[in-house]
C-alpha cells in the first residue's frame, strides 16, 4: 500500500506560492493525488513540466513523480494500479481510500478524471485558455505551437465563442485558419459571420474579398450552407460602395445555388440606384422575383420610385397595388414620384388619382406636389385643372414660388387669357417677386397679338422703369407692333432707346423696314428708310431691292431709281430677272414721262441685257453685224444652267415689247434663236405624216403670236417645198391666247377651227391656204400692224405682261379682220 502523506501536504503548500491562483476546494478533496495534479495542470496556466519537476525537487519527490509518469497513456495500452492507495492528512489519518485508476493524457483525452467520474472540461475554462494563447501570440507559427500544446482537444464550440472574445481581427483568422487544419474542424456559418464581422470593423475589404474566395471553396468542398455569411459580405461590400466586388460575389453566390435574402438585395438595389445605375438595379429586382423572395417595405419604397422616375411607369404602379395589397403603407415619397412621374409624362388621370389616394392616408401635401401637378396640367394645355390647384395650394397655406407664378402668367398670357395673366402679373409684384424679361416679353407678346399697343406700352415702360433691360426679344416684338400699327415716330423712338442699351439695330430697323414693305405702305417705307439713314442704320440689298421692286409696282419711278442707284453702288449684281421685270413696266408705261424715267432706270441697271435691247433698235451699220448673228451672240453669252427660267422670261417680255414697237423681223430672230436654244423645247412637235402642233400656252401675248407667225411660215416650207402634208395640224393656245390668235388668223381668213384650248385644221385645208398670195405676205410680215393695235390688244387681254401672272377675266372683243384690214 502506497501513501502520499507528505505529498498532499506539499502540494497544498505548493499552490500557496504560485502566482495568480488558488487552490480550488475539490483539489483538496479526497481524491488520487495524481488526478489532482492533472487537474491542477489543465486549468491553471502554470503549465511548464521544468517548474513542475522543479517543484518536485523541491519537495523531495522525484521518485514519486517517475513512478506516477510510468502510468500515463505511451500508446502501449492502458495500465493500471493493482494496490490500494491511501491519502493521508498530515496527522496521518486515511482521507480517501481506493483502487488506483489510470490518468488522462493532456491533449488527447476530452476529460479529466474526479475520482472514478470522467468530467469533461468546462467550455469556459476552454475558451479562456484559447483566448489567452491567441491574445498573446496572435499569429505565426508560435501561436500555432502553442495551440498545438492545449492539454484538451478543443472543438468548434470553443472556436466560435473564442472568435467571438477576440477583438483583434488578425488572431480571429490565425486561430480560424489552424483550426481548418485540424482533423475535428467543420465549416461554421456563424464562424464566418464573426470573421467577416470583424474584417468589417477594419474597413479591410481586400480581407473580406479574400476570405470569401475561401468560404467559398470551403462550401463547394464540404457541401455546408453558409448563406448568412455570404449575405453579410455583399451586405458589407455594397454599404461600402463597392460596386464590382459586390456584384461579381452576388453573382457567385446566384452560380452556386446560395439562397439571398432581402436585405442583401436592397443593399445591392441601393447601390446601383445610388451609382445612378437604375437598369442595373431593376435586374437586380428582377432576380429578386425570380428567386420568390419576399418584398418589404424598404424595397418597395426604393424600387416603386425609381422605377417611376425611370419611366417604367407600369412597372411602378403595378409594385404600387401589389404593396397596398399586401397591407403596407406607402410612403410618401412613393406619392411624389408616381404624381410628379405620371404628370411629366401626360398621364394626369392616374397622377390625380395618385395624389387623391394620398390625400386619404392622411398626408398634407407638400408644395413641391403642388408645383409638378399644376406643371403637368399647364403643360398639356388644361389651364382650368391647374387654377384650381393654384387655388388650393394657397389655401393650404403655402405661399407660390417664382417658378410657379411666371408659369402661370406665361401659359395663361399664351393661351390667350390676358386678364388672368396679368391678375396673376400684379399678384406676383404684390408678393415681392420681380418679374423676369422673360415674363415681361411673354405679356407684350400677347398684347402685341391681340392689337393692345397701349398695355405693351405700359408694360414696356414698367419693364424700364424697374431697371430691367428688356431683351432683343422684346425689343423686336414691341417694335413689329409699332410697324403694324403704322406709328413710325414711336418706333423710332423705341428703336433709338434700343441702340442706346447697346444693341445692334440693323437687323431689327430692317425687319421693321420689310413690315411696312410687306404691307404695301411704301411711303412709310421710305420714310423709315430716310431715318436709318440719318440715324447710321444701314439695312441689306435684298430690302433695298424689295423696295425698289414695291416702288416699281406703285409707280413712284422717281424714289426707284435712287433705290436701284444705292443697290448697284453697294455692287449687288442686277439679274436677269430684275431688268426683264422693270422692262416689264415698260412695256405696260403709256405716259412718256414714265417711259423716260423707266428708260433712266433701265440705264442704270449697267446690265449686259440693256447694251443688247438697245442694240436690236440699231442699224446694222452702228451694230456692226446683222441681226440674226447680234441675237445669236448675247444668247450664247447666257448661263442657261444658273438663268434658263430667267432667259425664259425675258425672251416672252423682250417679244412683247419688240412687237409693240413694231419690230416684227426682230422678234422673229430672237423666237428663232430662243427656239435654237431650247428654251422653249416641246413647242414645236412634228408626228411625221400624221400630225403637226404649237403649244403656245406658256408664252405672253407677243411671243404667242410672233412664235404662230414663224412656225406657220417654217409649216409653209415643209408642205410646198417638201410635199409633206400631215393629216392635221393644230395650235395650243389655251383658253386666254385662244381668241388672240384666233382673231389674227381670222384676218387672212385661216381654215383653223376653235375648240376650247385648241385650234385646229386639217393638213390638206391648211395646204390649200399657204398656197393664197395674202397668206405668203402676212407670213413674211409684209402687212404692216399699227402698234396702237397690238397695246390695246395688251392692255385689254393681259393686264400683267409677265406670263406667269396672266388675267382670267374674260377679253373684251377686238376688232374685226375687217377693220384690221382697212387700218393696214
Amino acid at each position: 500500500m502506497i501513501r502520499h502523506r507528505r505529498l498532499l501536504s506539499s502540494t497544498t503548500n505548493f499552490c500557496k506560492l504560485t502566482h495568480n491562483f488558488s487552490v480550488p476546494r475539490s483539489f483538496i478533496s479526497p481524491v488520487p493525488f495524481k488526478q489532482k495534479l492533472i487537474y491542477f495542470t489543465s486549468i491553471t496556466a502554470f503549465t511548464s513540466v521544468r517548474r513542475i519537476a522543479g517543484f518536485c525537487r523541491d519537495l523531495n519527490f522525484v521518485e514519486q513523480l517517475s513512478s506516477i509518469r510510468c502510468y500515463c497513456h505511451n500508446g502501449g495500452g492502458h495500465k493500471e494500479w493493482t494496490e490500494e492507495i491511501e491519502y493521508l492528512d498530515e496527522s496521518g489519518s486515511i482521507l480517501y481510500k481506493g483502487k488506483g485508476i489510470r490518468s488522462v493524457e493532456p491533449g488527447i483525452d476530452d476529460h479529466v478524471m474526479v475520482g472514478e467520474v470522467k468530467k469533461p472540461f468546462v467550455n469556459a475554462a476552454a475558451v479562456a485558455k484559447i483566448v489567452e494563447v491567441g491574445k498573446r501570440w496572435k499569429w505565426g507559427p508560435e501561436l500555432e505551437t502553442q495551440l498545438g500544446k492545449l492539454q484538451f482537444v478543443p472543438n468548434m464550440t470553443h472556436i466560435v465563442q473564442s472568435l467571438k472574445i477576440t477583438s483583434d481581427s488578425d488572431a480571429c483568422l490565425s486561430l480560424f485558419r489552424w483550426a481548418k487544419r485540424q482533423p475535428w474542424y467543420s465549416s461554421s456559418d456563424e464562424c464566418y459571420v464573426i470573421l467577416f464581422d470583424s474584417l468589417n470593423q477594419r474597413r479591410d475589404f481586400d480581407g473580406i474579398q479574400s476570405l470569401f474566395d475561401e468560404m467559398v471553396g470551403d462550401s463547394t468542398s464540404t457541401g455546408a450552407s453558409l448563406s448568412v455569411s455570404c449575405n453579410r459580405v455583399i451586405q458589407y461590400l455594397a454599404n461600402a460602395e463597392k460596386l464590382e466586388v459586390s456584384f461579381c460575389c452576388f453573382k457567385k453566390i446566384q452560380e452556386a445555388g446560395g439562397e439571398i435574402d432581402t436585405e442583401t438585395y436592397n443593399s445591392l438595389i441601393t447601390l446601383f440606384l445610388g451609382k445612378g445605375l437604375p437598369y442595373k438595379a431593376f435586374e437586380i429586382y428582377e432576380s429578386m422575383e425570380k428567386a420568390s423572395c419576399s418584398l418589404n417595405s424598404s424595397t418597395y419604397e426604393l424600387m416603386i420610385p425609381n422605377l417611376a422616375k425611370s419611366g417604367r411607369l407600369d412597372a411602378a404602379f403595378k409594385l404600387f397595388q401589389e404593396m397596398k395589397g399586401r397591407g403596407f403603407r406607402p410612403g410618401l415619397s412613393i406619392f411624389l414620384s408616381l404624381v410628379d412621374s405620371m404628370g411629366k409624362a401626360g398621364r394626369l388621370d392616374s397622377a390625380m388619382k395618385a395624389y387623391t389616394e394620398m390625400r386619404g392616408y392622411g398626408y398634407k401635401p407638400p408644395p413641391t406636389i403642388f408645383v409638378s401637378l399644376i406643371e403637368s396640367y399647364v403643360k398639356s394645355g388644361k389651364l382650368e385643372t391647374a387654377l384650381k390647384l393654384w387655388d388650393e395650394m394657397k389655401k393650404t397655406g403655402y405661399r407660390p414660388n417664382f417658378g410657379l407664378y411666371t408659369l402661370i402668367i406665361e401659359s395663361h398670357a399664351k393661351s390667350g387669357k390676358l386678364d388672368i395673366a396679368l391678375s396673376a402679373f400684379s399678384d406676383m409684384e404684390k408678393a415681392g417677386f420681380l418679374p423676369t424679361p422673360s415674363t415681361y416679353t411673354c405679356l407684350l407678346e400677347m398684347h402685341a397679338a391681340s392689337g393692345q399697343i397701349d398695355h405693351a406700352m405700359r408694360l414696356y415702360n414698367s419693364m424700364t422703369n424697374a431697371g430691367l433691360r428688356p431683351p432683343l426679344s422684346t425689343y423686336t416684338v414691341l417694335l413689329t407692333l409699332l410697324a403694324n400699327k403704322k406709328l413710325v415716330d414711336v418706333a423710332a423712338k423705341i428703336l433709338l432707346e434700343m441702340k442706346a442699351m447697346g444693341y445692334l439695330v440693323d437687323v431689327t430697323a430692317s425687319d421693321v423696314l420689310m413690315v411696312y414693305i410687306k404691307e404695301g405702305s411704301v411711303d412709310l417705307a421710305l420714310r423709315w428708310l430716310r431715318f436709318m439713314g440719318s440715324s447710321g442704320i444701314r439695312t441689306n440689298n435684298f430690302i433695298i431691292r424689295q423696295l425698289f421692286e414695291s416702288c416699281m409696282k406703285n409707280g413712284l419711278y422717281e424714289s426707284a431709281k435712287p433705290l436701284l442707284e444705292t443697290y448697284v453702288n453697294s455692287a449687288a449684281k442686277v439679274d436677269l430677272i430684275l431688268y426683264t421685270s422693270i422692262l416689264a413696266y415698260l412695256v405696260r408705261c403709256q405716259e412718256e414721262q414714265n417711259e423716260r424715267h423707266l428708260m433712266s432706270i433701265l440705264s442704270a441697271t449697267k446690265h449686259k441685257a440693256h447694251v443688247f435691247t438697245c442694240g436690236l433698235f440699231c442699224g446694222p451699220e452702228q451694230r456692226g453685224q446683222p441681226v440674226l448673228s447680234f441675237v445669236r451672240e448675247f444668247f450664247q453669252s447666257i448661263d442657261y444652267e444658273l438663268e434658263e427660267g430667267a432667259a425664259r422670261y425675258f425672251v416672252n417680255v423682250l417679244l412683247n415689247y419688240l412687237v409693240l414697237m413694231g419690230q416684227i423681223n426682230r422678234a422673229r430672230c430672237v423666237w428663232k434663236v430662243a427656239y435654237e436654244n431650247k428654251l422653249f423645247p416641246k413647242a414645236i412637235v412634228f408626228d411625221q405624216h400624221i400630225a403637226w402642233s404649237l403649244d403656245v400656252r406658256n408664252l405672253s401675248v407677243g411671243a404667242a403670236l410672233i412664235a404662230v407667225v414663224h412656225t406657220l411660215h417654217r409649216f409653209r416650207k415643209r408642205m410646198l417645198y417638201y410635199g409633206i402634208v400631215p393629216r392635221r395640224i393644230k395650235l395650243v393656245t389655251g383658253p386666254t391666247l385662244k381668241i388672240v390668235i384666233a382673231q389674227m388668223l381670222s384676218s387672212v381668213e385661216s381654215p383653223f377651227e376653235v375648240s376650247k384650248v385648241v385650234l385646229r385644221a386639217t393638213g390638206d385645208s391648211v395646204m390649200e391656204w399657204f398656197k393664197k398670195p395674202i397668206v405668203q405676205q402676212f407670213l413674211l410680215n409684209e402687212i404692216p400692224s399699227r402698234a396702237d393695235i397690238l397695246m390695246h390688244r395688251l392692255n385689254i387681254l393681259f393686264p400683267s405682261s409677265a406670263p406667269e401672272i396672266r388675267s382670267l377675266s374674260p377679253p373684251k372683243p377686238l376688232i374685226s379682220g375687217r377693220e384690221y384690214k382697212q387700218s393696214s
